[in-house]
């Protein structure tokens, strides 16, 4: 434990000199801030208002750029390690495999999960200070989702990053995991359902396996119980999971993304040649 608390820590202090992650949170805290000084609260979408449409709104923006940071900045995690040739003397340290592994992966999902809280309890903050209605449900229950997408892409960053032998080829790879899940969001699900006779239930059930089309549903499910805005895909998901049990699947799948994905890539980066 103490092995890997110090990884951890040696990881925060060494993501906050970095570059990224002031942009990183600049991009976030931008976007709350951006939000809430123009007046989003005032608007009116499907009877949503006030602090409930700043946090729709800043969900899904957060589902466009939360995963693709994780990915870009977590696969040099190892990638960088390794083509930087540091491998030799941590190994010198002692600290287990385990121990460092697991504690960078602490140690960044805090780095790339405070922002986001941050702007988060910023938004509340500013509700109780102007008199609006705070969700709280709806509050926490965001807080959960973003917490669930981010241990997902952390899992697939660390998993690419024990694969990938450079930090271009890992960065690539990264990319290309991000544009495909970005896809499977509508366009080639749609175009496999016009082309093919695919059934409907199969095509809802990929979807529903891609991370982000889990996530983005149960965002969506907060202001819109029947799911009026999915069509005819929702009575599938509302008839085989109903609306409390997709919530739940919606936070505990990604996590079990994340965490198996993390766990293979710790495998293959201990029988893999450090080097």
């Amino acid at each position: 434990m103490s092995e890997l608390i110090s990884t951890m820590r040696l990881d925060v202090a060494e993501s906050l000199r970095a570059r990224w992650f002031v942009i990183y949170a600049l991009v976030f805290g931008g976007i709350i801030m951006g939000l809430l000084i123009f007046g989003l609260t005032e608007s009116r979408i499907m009877g949503v208002t006030g602090l409930s449409r700043t946090l729709v709104t800043f969900i899904q923006l957060s589902m466009a750029i939360l995963p693709v940071f994780i990915l870009l900045s977590t696969v040099r995690t190892l990638a960088g390690d390794r083509e930087a040739g540091v491998f030799e003397y941590l190994l010198s340290l002692p600290v287990s495999l385990g121990g460092w592994y697991w504690g960078k992966f602490l140690g960044r999902f805090a780095v790339v999960f405070l922002p986001v809280f941050l702007a988060m309890v910023a938004a509340v903050a500013w509700g109780l200070v102007t008199g609006l209605d705070v969700p709280w449900g709806h509050v926490s229950y965001y807080i959960a989702l973003l917490m669930s997408l981010t241990v997902c892409f952390l899992g697939l960053g660390f998993l690419i990053s024990a694969f990938a032998r450079s930090t271009d080829v890992g960065q690539g790879v990264a990319f290309l995991v991000w544009l495909l899940l970005l896809l499977f969001l509508d366009l080639i699900l749609l175009g496999l359902l016009i082309r093919t006779n695919v059934p409907p239930e199969l095509v809802v059930a990929i979807a529903l396996g891609n991370p982000l089309q889990a996530f983005r549903t149960a965002a969506m499910i907060q202001f819109d119980p029947q799911l009026i805005l999915l069509g005819p895909s929702a009575y599938v998901i509302l008839d085989n999971f109903g609306r409390a049990g997709y919530m739940a699947w919606a936070v505990v799948y990604p996590v079990a993304v994340g965490l198996l994905s993390a766990g293979f890539g710790f495998w293959w980066f201990r029988r893999s040649d450090l080097q």
